[in-house]
């Protein structure tokens, strides 16, 4: 299913400047990023914007297949090729001639693969198991992984030629957790879409707090674990609970253990006073909703203060420590009204 690239972040207004310059190349490409980032999404808008658009679109999961089935599957095969080929195949190189072939997980391909993938990409041909005869194919090859490649190629575990080769262009997407801006427009995106899909009367949009608190989370399933929470927002409509589980799950708020690498924690434990001030709590202003947000709000501001002032206030050192970007850490200094101490 085609899905635009929805967002408002450096990094993807950066994605989509890129497809538009190259998507009529045809030039090799690869997309990193971790899992459930949108590698798809952005293979299928390369594809979308070309001049292939139309043609054969066919996407294989390198990590979901054995050696010899993943073969099979791309080059095809003759009748009689191995025990239980009954019937010549084609692969899908063969299928997706003149248009794209998208490989997925293309860092999990054995090595033997690799040398004839390479093949297929220096020459334009190949030959389906059981065959001496070359197959010509004119197909563009995306190739998507959430691994560092480079690294895997000193490991040994990456043909380096077929790097170079695959690697013409690269597209990096950031995790969801280092461009919080997009979380927002991405809510409104799907939740339209599984309204349409789970024939809603009308679109619930969960509250502001539940959208702050998604933006905060820290997302390690990334797009696709935002997609799944929304459909269960939608499905059992009790928001309150499903952000609890995350905040449980996770262990960490917005990217930031709390407690840091350092070898101390963060002073100041809280209580309700911290919450409500010296008075007690009343009928009128007791809130859970209101402990909780400002709850975390004091945890990342304890955490963060304590981390930059180990630093020095140098903010670079502090984006290693605490696992956020350093646009994110701004956002965080300026948002928690977190300063520096005086140098009176």
């Amino acid at each position: 299913m085609y899905r635009p690239i929805i967002g408002v972040s450096e990094n993807v207004v950066k994605i989509r400047e890129v497809i538009d310059h190259i998507a009529d190349t045809g030039l090799n490409t690869v997309i990193c990023g971790e899992s459930g980032v949108g590698k798809e999404v952005i293979a299928q808008n390369l594809y979308q914007n070309s001049s292939r658009s139309g043609k054969p679109f066919i996407r294989v999961n390198c990590a979901a297949l054995p050696d010899g089935l993943l073969e099979s599957e791309l080059f095809g095969y003759e009748k009689g090729a191995f025990t239980g080929a009954d019937r010549k195949t084609r692969g899908k190189f063969e299928l997706a001639n003149q248009g794209v072939l998208m490989l997925d997980e293309i860092g999990d391909m054995s090595l033997p693969l690799q040398a004839k993938l390479l093949h297929v990409l220096q020459s334009g041909e190949f030959a389906p198991l059981g065959s001496e005869k070359e197959v010509k194919t004119d197909t563009w090859v995306i190739a998507a992984t959430n691994h560092e490649l480079e690294k895997d190629i000193k490991a040994g575990k990456f043909r380096e030629d077929l790097y170079y080769r695959l690697n013409i262009i690269r597209i990096y997407i950031q995790p969801l957790r280092e461009r919080p801006e997009d979380i927002a427009p991405l809510i409104e995106y799907y939740l339209e879409e599984y309204t349409r899909q789970f024939n809603t009367a009308k679109i619930i949009r969960p509250s502001q707090s539940v959208i702050d608190q998604l933006i905060r989370y820290h997302w390690p399933g990334n797009v696709r674990e935002l997609q799944n929470i929304l459909k269960r927002m939608l499905v059992l409509g009790d928001a309150e609970k499903i952000l609890n589980e995350l905040h449980a799950r996770s262990g960490e708020i917005n990217g930031n253990p709390t407690t840091v690498t350092d070898d101390r924690t963060p002073a100041n434990p809280m209580n309700i006073i911290d919450l409500y001030g010296k008075d007690s709590p009343n009928e009128s202003s007791f809130s859970l909703k209101k402990i909780r947000k400002t709850a975390l709000d004091h945890i990342e501001k304890e955490v963060i203060s304590h981390v930059l002032e180990k630093t020095g206030w140098n903010r670079s050192k502090a984006t290693k420590i605490l696992k956020i970007s350093y646009k994110t850490l701004l956002y965080k200094i300026s948002d928690l009204g977190i300063t520096p101490p005086s140098k009176n």
